[in-house]
């Protein structure tokens, strides 16, 4: 007891008399800890992971192999968009049944041309559509064809309306344009176009205007025309 008291006086603190026991406890505890959260075990690897994979490795090597192989291709031919335009046309009548309701008959001639020295083209879908004053008043589709490098191809097409309906002012601004002897139309063209080269096929849409000035009928003939091609 005077060995405690004096240490309290001397200010030496008093150590915990359940400190040994309670290292055991803490061994325990790290011990427990060590096998709960001990290293996992390896596995091998399944065979089909592997298969997977190696194919995966394979597809992706062809995937790089043919992409590189479509560029070069394209860069070494530098495929150019094919060419449409109408040399010709004939208008051929123009007359109302009543007073909005158009019938005529107008005839053109399509020129298809390919370019590129080295590269076949195929048309597919072709579609051509006859306007007038932003109106729809006809449209004729054309068979698919193949040309091949610098090829040309004229192509006729008859466009007839009938009993086509247009509002007032438009039947009255086309009358006008008939006797004033100059009748202004609008040609569309929508075709898909597709390259062959070798293996490799591309393919997109092309479309195409063209602005038409025309003589009245019955033997309307071509004055003025504009044609645009774009992708």
């Amino acid at each position: 007891m005077l060995a405690s008291v004096e240490e309290e006086e001397r200010g030496i603190p008093k150590q915990p008399r359940n400190q040994h026991s309670r290292q055991p406890e803490a061994t325990n505890s790290l011990v427990n800890t060590r096998v709960i959260f001990g290293q996992p075990r390896l596995q091998r690897t399944k065979p089909i992971v592997w298969c997977a994979g190696v194919l995966c490795f394979i597809f992706s090597l062809v995937l790089i192999f043919f992409g590189i192989a479509t560029l070069i291709l394209y860069l070494a031919m530098k495929p150019r968009n094919p060419s449409f335009d109408i040399p010709n046309a004939s208008l051929n009548v123009v007359y109302f049944d009543s007073a909005q309701y158009l019938n005529g008959e107008f005839t053109l001639l399509a020129n298809f041309s390919n370019p590129n020295r080295r590269i076949g083209v195929r048309f597919e879908s072709l579609n051509i559509e006859l306007f007038y004053s932003g109106r729809l008043i006809s449209s004729q589709t054309i068979k698919p064809f193949t040309q091949k490098p610098r090829e040309t191809r004229l192509q006729s097409v008859n466009l007839i309306s009938s009993l086509v309906f247009l509002p007032q002012d438009v039947g009255v601004k086309l009358q006008r344009q008939v006797e004033n002897n100059r009748v202004n139309y609008n040609a569309r063209g929508t075709f898909k176009v597709r390259f062959n080269m070798g293996l490799i096929h591309l393919s997109y849409s092309l479309y195409s205007t063209c602005q038409m000035q025309m003589t009245s009928p019955p033997t309307g003939i071509l004055v003025a025309r504009q044609c645009v091609t774009n992708r």
